[in-house]
């Protein structure tokens, strides 16, 4: 049963982003990081509570970074259009790993995030949207592996509290699919429908009368096991149970969330990523806070960012 929830969102950053995405919590620094995709930047802030201490720092790329993970022992792994990065340190110098191998006038790197074991996961977006042409790649000591294909847009990935099941969404479709995952070689099996949205209406727009709940974007587990689900031009997240039951909606302060995550000492404290990119102008007069990032705090913790190892 869906129970809707309207809540007290606080903003933890008053600066938009365009597309704000792939936010984590960084334990050790008690910060917040995440990308602005279209304005090629890094973003970090220190948050205590639901409030931003100190401003926000940006790292400008010279492409679009589609999501980046922490690595242990201190820096960054980054998903560039053109490959995959480490860095020592915030604004260092950037060591290829591994080069895109896809036509980068074509596709780029979008959602991602490191598993259980430490490796590396990146899917791609293929950017003209009229097939289904992106992929999901692990990266580990030996290379960029393959590892599912068959979506238009990469998107919300995430593990079971157990790290024996990988979710992952193909935002164009509505669609997020469950698959059993192998912790030791990262074969994923048993694929297998986890929730089908309701496609978007044709010639649907914002501020249209007829219904629309949104497609998924980025997502993230929370301790009991439940997918928390960003619905973009649903302004709402949706969480779902390990069946894929519908438990919750909490309503967003702005149309397109993007990605959340979970953060704080307790990891009870959710943010959300947001976009403004491509938005009407009536509708972001509406919502002039799209791009921004927000928190809130929530009864059940999320898990803890998994550490990129190498």
């Amino acid at each position: 049963m869906t129970h809707p929830v309207s809540p007290d969102w606080h903003a933890v950053t008053t600066q938009p982003d365009g597309l704000g995405e792939s936010p984590f919590w960084h334990p050790g620094e008690q910060r917040l990081y995440w990308v602005d995709i279209p304005g090629q930047r890094i973003g970090r802030v220190a948050v205590q509570g639901l409030q931003a201490q100190g401003a926000v720092e940006y790292w400008h790329m010279t492409q679009e970074p589609g999501c980046i993970a922490p690595v242990q022992g201190g820096g960054l792994v980054l998903a560039l259009r053109d490959g995959v990065y480490l860095a020592r340190t915030w604004g260092g110098d950037l060591q290829p790993l591994a080069v895109a191998p896809y036509d980068t006038l074509r596709w780029r790197f979008n959602d991602g995030k490191c598993d259980p074991q430490g490796r590396f996961w990146a899917g791609s977006l293929y950017e003209p949207k009229d097939q289904a042409l992106g992929v999901l790649y692990m990266l580990d000591g030996l290379g960029l592996h393959p590892k599912m294909d068959g979506v238009t847009t990469a998107n919300g990935l995430a593990w079971s509290p157990d790290g024996r099941t990988l979710y992952w969404a193909d935002t164009a479709a509505h669609r997020v699919r469950a698959f059993d995952f192998d912790p030791a070689s990262g074969q994923l099996s048993g694929a297998r429908l986890f929730q089908q949205m309701t496609p978007k209406p044709a010639g649907w727009a914002w501020g249209d009368p007829g219904p629309y709940g949104g497609r998924p974007d980025g997502a993230a587990v929370d301790a009991e096991g439940c997918y928390w689900s960003a619905q973009y031009e649903g302004q709402r997240l949706l969480r779902l149970s390990p069946a894929g039951e519908v438990l919750t909606e909490v309503k967003t302060p702005v149309p397109c969330p993007t990605m959340p995550c979970f953060g704080g000492p307790d990891l009870k404290t959710l943010f959300i990523t947001t976009s403004r990119q491509g938005r009407s102008a009536s509708e972001l007069a509406d919502y002039p806070r799209a791009g921004c990032i927000f928190a809130l705090r929530v009864d059940v913790p999320g898990l803890a960012v998994s550490f990129y190892r190498g």
